[in-house]
């Protein structure tokens, strides 16, 4: 099969032959109909090793898959041949920037037939992630103040639709071009950090952080007492005087992804969609500048 590989830290992605993927028990075999992935994910430990700390080189980057099951592994319930499905792969293990693989069973829900591959690949993760900072960690209810940081990004966006579609009041950041964006997808009010004043935002009942750094510090005095300060970015350094503050890492969860994608099927949630880019035109995109929204292969042109 043709996959985009990575030989070592120090060379960059190619377009290659590649192994057809075994599907380990509890696994299926999934035909990519359109993938994406995280830049950041080459500074993933579990990029370049196994779960025993294994060189596993040369690897196959992306974590979002969508598309359709090829094969199952022994013992594998719960999927069929043939079905539509959409989900995460596993950090350790080859990922989804090829025409197949392999995927434990329960990393992946049944994507509806009213969701194209393209927006079903850009939903996993940062669908995940905008859920479980929101409402696992944050705790967002009703009535709360949500501060929502890069919120016309792939994460921001879809935090910025779930927090006001659960009634909550939000406000997002980002530079000025991000404000229309925004706003359009629910923001109430919106903050310039280049031009704005962070600190007049005034109390909030949860930050959610995905850029990190000074803005993250900035945020912890933001948090009103009982809060919590919510990042994906790195353990925060500075702490709300009276509240939580949580990092985590997004994990699968197929209950979830079907809440997601049904969302989706009813108009309340809209995917991240940036550039759309063919396999062979992934290696240079894979290298550039980050782009507004999540960037997604088509891998399987079946648009009609």
């Amino acid at each position: 099969m043709q996959a985009i590989r990575i030989h070592g830290r120090d060379t960059g992605p190619a377009l290659e032959d590649a192994p057809y993927p075994h599907a380990s028990e509890n696994d299926v075999v999934v035909r990519v109909h359109a993938a994406a992935f995280t830049r950041g994910e080459l500074e993933w430990p579990g990029t370049w090793s196994d779960r025993a700390g294994r060189d596993r080189t040369p690897v196959i980057p992306g974590h979002e898959v969508s598309g359709v099951v090829a094969e199952l592994g022994l013992g594998t319930t719960g999927l069929s041949v043939g079905q539509r499905v959409f989900g995460l792969t596993d950090w350790t293990r080859d990922g989804t920037l090829a025409e197949y693989v392999a995927v434990e069973a329960r990393n992946l829900a049944p994507l509806p037939a009213s969701i194209d591959h393209v927006r079903g690949a850009a939903l996993p993760l940062a669908g995940l992630t905008a859920w479980q900072g929101l409402f696992d960690h944050g705790r967002v209810e009703s009535g709360h103040t949500v501060l929502i940081h890069g919120a016309a990004g792939a994460v921001g966006s879809l935090a910025v639709q779930l927090a006001r579609d659960a009634g909550a009041r939000v406000i997002g950041t980002g530079r000025a071009a991000d404000r229309d964006t925004a706003v359009e997808l629910g923001a109430d009010e919106f903050v310039d950090l280049d031009t704005e004043r962070l600190e007049d935002v005034g109390p909030v009942h949860v930050v959610f952080d995905v850029i990190g750094g000074e803005v993250l510090e900035r945020s912890a005095s933001l948090v009103r007492p009982g809060g919590s300060l919510v990042t994906i970015a790195a353990p925060p350094a500075v702490r709300p005087v009276d509240g939580r503050a949580v990092f985590f890492i997004v994990e699968p969860d197929r209950a979830r992804l079907v809440d997601l994608a049904r969302r989706v099927h009813d108009g309340r949630l809209r995917p991240p969609v940036g550039a759309v880019h063919s396999l062979a035109a992934t290696v240079a995109a894979f290298t550039s500048g980050q782009a507004r929204g999540k960037t997604v292969t088509r891998i399987i042109d079946d648009r009609g």
